[in-house]
C-alpha cells in the first residue's frame, strides 16, 4: 500500500502448552514401562483409538524421541555350545566313523549330492552315495549295507549339519 506508514498486524505461533506435552510424555512413560515390547507405532494407536486422545502423530512422535523411548533391538540370544572334547584318535578300524554330506552343481545347472562314510582309522572311504535327492531311506540303506559287510563300528561321528 504506497503511502501507508503504520504497521502491518502482526500474527505468531503460540506453541501448545508445556502441560499438555508433559501430559503426553506422562502416558509414554507409562505405557512402555508396562508394555515394553510396545513400539512408538503400537503407544500411538493405544492414546488415539483406546484412550480417545487426538493429539497429532508428529508431535507424540516428537516427545517419544525426546524422551528416548525407541525400542531398543534385542540382540539374539547365542547359544552357548560348550568347549568341544579333542578327537579322539581311533586305535583299529571300524572303530569311528564320520559321515557327511557334499554338495555340487553340474554344468548344466542341476545340483546333486553325496553321502560319504569314512572310517577315522584309515583313509579308506567305506561308502560314498551320489545322488540329486539323497532321501533318508537312502542313507539307512547305505548304514545298512556298510554294516552288513563290515561289522558296526563303535561310534558313528557327524557334524550336525541340517542335512541330519
Amino acid at each position: 500500500m504506497p503511502g501507508f506508514r503504520g504497521h502491518y498486524p502482526c500474527y505468531r505461533y503460540q506453541p501448545r502448552t508445556a502441560s499438555e506435552n508433559s501430559e503426553i510424555a506422562d502416558h509414554l512413560i507409562r505405557l512402555t514401562y508396562n508394555q515394553r515390547n510396545w513400539g512408538f507405532g503400537l503407544c500411538f494407536l493405544y492414546l488415539r483409538n483406546v484412550k480417545g486422545y487426538r493429539w497429532n502423530h508428529k508431535r507424540v512422535y516428537r516427545i517419544y524421541r525426546e524422551l528416548e523411548l525407541n525400542l531398543r533391538i534385542k540382540p539374539r540370544k547365542r547359544t552357548m555350545r560348550e568347549k568341544p572334547e579333542p578327537l579322539a584318535v581311533p586305535q583299529a578300524s571300524n572303530q569311528c566313523w564320520s559321515m557327511d554330506f557334499m554338495h555340487d552343481q553340474l554344468s548344466d545347472g542341476r545340483s546333486f549330492r553325496v553321502f560319504n562314510l569314512i572310517d577315522d582309522f584309515s583313509p579308506e572311504a567305506r561308502s560314498m552315495e551320489i545322488d540329486f535327492s539323497l532321501p533318508a531311506e537312502c542313507v539307512v540303506r547305505a548304514l545298512d549295507q556298510v554294516i552288513e559287510w563290515r561289522r558296526s563300528p563303535q561310534a558313528i561321528r557327524s557334524d550336525n549339519g541340517p542335512n541330519l
